[in-house]
């Protein structure tokens, strides 16, 4: 019964996710702007700080607000973050603004305080204005952003108990995952109220020192303690990322103390905020005029040194945040979380083409053997560990953390294996998998040398076969607008059959991951296999479709590196008569691609012209990876063919694809992951190729 009300559950879900989706769109195309600087860093994982825009429009007065902007702008440079100040202009949210529309939101006299409520209006009516907290992390962390500073946060307002004015930075904490950085709660409000409201909404409160003394903003004490202290950026990171990584889908707040050498006018602030809010309620000041007010008074009375209090507790709020976000990125980074911006599925224009991955999902028991023989009839001793596989899983894991944004098209069953899926699988499109109650999650065990060569292995994998064409049709639009598709060789036959279809009447690329030789021939038993575009086979897989095409081969498999090239490039001749290039995968020998040739090397990206150029082929050794670091050998080839992938969609040269991939199974080889957490566009970047010292690939022509 509890099965089937989560299945209910998700079911529900993902039909709200997909309504959501194509809205979400629509809003990001017509309501988003982000600057490119901050979506650079974003798309590069480098830290990023989300700054407020309120304290532009109402919590200053010009030029000090301005100078104020552009000072803690200059801050977080200075501390290795980029700044990205988050406003709304002419009813467009700017994530990061230019100096000139900074001054002109500075000097702009009908700026609208915006917050969760108001941004349906001030967007749809073209207004312009400052975001609240609560604004700010709606924007922030459709973004991408984790870190937000800002001065103080609203909280629940004295006789909050009975007039039920609580601010809605608070509830925003509760629901949006995002780390705010801020002085505390304003002391206007009713601290204690305030903290017992944020643990009932479940978020993080930390003080950011050695005491767990709660800041009120200007001054260091409120005489309230937060649950928990950080006591370095270090600390704080961890805290963050420990929040994000499980998934809380709430916010943590890092409450900053005011620099001692401003707290000591802190006494003298706090008796002119009494008096300035006595004020308000003689002038009948309401709502969210009460803090614009309260701080312009105060300024007022304190003839200044408020303002030069207010100033330099969010310099150093922009500081401390800074600091905690260079080391958020640093953490992830290690960790091996994607980028932010690349794992927003919701974020792609409707016109923007994206790849399409069809085929298993395994949970992988890996046993690595410490002896170098098995000992039938006894207990051998290894090391076991637990991973996540299945071709389809690996090739669309892959593709997602270099930064395209695969639809998975998959089959799972309703039972624990599931559950840990999806968990893990959360930075994916998961939207395409299928969970049946009558089926089990398919699972893989296999024993492997102290060398990382597999022995034997197991499969429990009967649910590949429900990847039906019925099932796949769902999803006609997905692969007729496809950038590419990958099918692998657990799909049934019909299934490959009605893709290839589709693909061929909406010209869509179709790369095949023949997974086993015995799989590996399922195109080639139709004219299916004439509508694919590329195919990774290892050498096995290649014989066995080249008897599947009743085409002659050798009785045995080539020893030498020079037979195995001279046999991969004569059995993928008969095959370039339709497909662009056949990849072979020759493990600890390398990678061989055969095709039509294109300055010096095999042709990948798409012709423009018709002309037919001599077939060649072109080997690149592999990284060596010695025996003692090998890992997992279950995802190499699967990492290095969705690398090769990425750079294609990315429009890189062959030489740096192929190299693109080399590194990628490189990481999987050492991981005990098929898909290393540690594969992002950085560590495939353009600039670690570069560096790196390659043999000279080997060309070949192919007669």
């Amino acid at each position: 019964m509890l099965l089937r009300l989560t299945s209910i559950l998700q079911k529900h879900q993902q039909s709200v996710t997909k309504n959501l989706v194509t809205s979400w769109r629509h809003f990001h195309d017509n309501f988003f702007k982000i600057m490119p600087s901050v979506s650079a860093a974003l798309a590069n994982q480098k830290p990023v700080v989300a700054l407020e825009s309120t304290i532009i429009t109402h919590g200053m007065p010009f030029p000090q607000n301005v100078i104020t902007a552009k000072r803690v702008e200059d801050i977080v440079k200075a501390n290795g973050a980029i700044p990205a100040t988050i406003g709304v202009l002419n009813g467009k949210i700017h994530v990061g603004w230019s100096e000139e529309e900074l001054e002109f939101l500075a000097s702009l006299k009908t700026a609208v305080k915006i917050s969760r409520w108001d941004l349906p209006c001030v967007l749809s009516k073209g207004l312009s204005g400052g975001m609240t907290v609560s604004a700010t992390m709606i924007a922030a962390h459709k973004a991408g952003i984790p870190v937000f500073v800002t001065g103080g946060i609203g909280g629940v307002h004295l006789g909050g108990e009975t007039t039920m004015d609580v601010s809605a930075d608070l509830t925003e904490l509760g629901r949006t995952p995002i780390a705010v950085v801020s002085a505390g709660v304003k002391s206007i409000l009713d601290i204690g109220r305030t903290l017992e409201y944020l643990e009932t909404q479940g978020v993080s409160v930390a003080t950011f020192g050695k005491s767990c003394d709660f800041p009120a903003f200007f001054v260091s004490r409120s005489g309230f303690l937060s649950p928990y202290n950080v006591t370095n950026e270090e600390e704080a990171a961890a805290m963050i990322e420990a929040a994000l990584t499980l998934g809380l889908n709430s916010g943590v707040l890092l409450a900053v103390p005011i620099p001692e050498e401003k707290a000591a006018i802190g006494h003298q602030i706090e008796n002119a905020i009494e008096k300035a809010v006595a004020e308000a309620r003689a002038q009948n000041v309401i709502g969210k005029e009460v803090t614009p007010f309260i701080l312009q008074r105060v300024n007022e009375l304190m003839e200044g040194k408020s303002l030069e209090a207010n100033m330099a507790l969010i310099e150093n709020n922009a500081k401390v945040g800074s600091k905690i976000a260079v080391c958020l990125s640093k953490r992830m980074k290690r960790n091996g979380f994607p980028s932010a911006l690349h794992t927003k599925k919701n974020k792609t224009p409707e016109n923007h083409k994206m790849p399409v991955v069809i085929g298993g999902i395994n949970v992988d028991f890996i046993a690595k053997m410490k002896e170098e023989n098995i000992v039938m009839g006894e207990t051998n001793l290894g090391i076991i560990s637990q991973s996540f596989g299945g071709v389809g899983r690996n090739l669309a894991d892959c593709l997602t953390r270099l930064g395209e944004q695969p639809l998975l098209i998959s089959a799972v069953g309703e039972d624990v294996y599931s559950d840990s899926v999806f968990h893990y699988c959360r930075h994916m499109n998961t939207s395409g998998i299928a969970r049946l109650r009558e089926n089990s999650t398919a699972t893989y065990c296999a024993v492997i040398t102290n060398k990382g060569e597999i022995k034997l292995g197991f499969g429990d994998m009967d649910i590949h076969q429900e990847i039906t064409k019925n099932y796949v049709s769902k999803f006609y639009k997905n692969l007729a607008s496809a950038s590419l598709v990958c099918l692998d060789g657990n799909l049934p036959v019909s299934t490959i059959n009605y893709v290839c279809d589709i693909a061929q009447k909406h010209s869509v690329p179709v790369w095949y991951e023949p997974t086993d030789p015995k799989r590996a021939c399922k195109p080639f038993l139709s004219d299916s296999w004439k509508s694919l575009t590329f195919i990774s086979p290892n050498l096995s897989e290649l014989y066995a479709i080249n008897q599947a095409l009743g085409l002659p081969v050798s009785s045995a498999l080539p020893t030498s590196l020079d037979e195995i090239l001279n046999s991969a490039a004569t059995l993928s001749r008969p095959l370039l008569e339709f497909l662009k290039c056949v990849i072979v995968t020759l493990g600890a020998q390398g990678v061989l691609l055969c095709g039509r040739s294109k300055d010096g090397t095999v042709c990948l990206q798409p012709r423009k012209d018709n002309m037919v150029d001599r077939l060649c082929s072109i080997h690149y050794s592999a990284i060596p990876v010695p025996s003692k670091n090998i890992i997992n050998v279950s995802g190499a080839g699967d990492s290095l063919a969705a690398a090769i992938m990425a750079g294609i969609l990315q429009g890189h040269t062959t030489d740096i694809c192929v190299k693109m991939g080399l590194l990628a199974a490189h990481l999987s080889l050492e991981s005990k992951h098929p898909t290393s957490p540690h594969m992002n566009r950085a560590n495939l970047s353009l600039e670690k190729i570069q560096a790196a010292k390659w043999p000279q690939p080997t060309f070949r022509w192919i007669v």
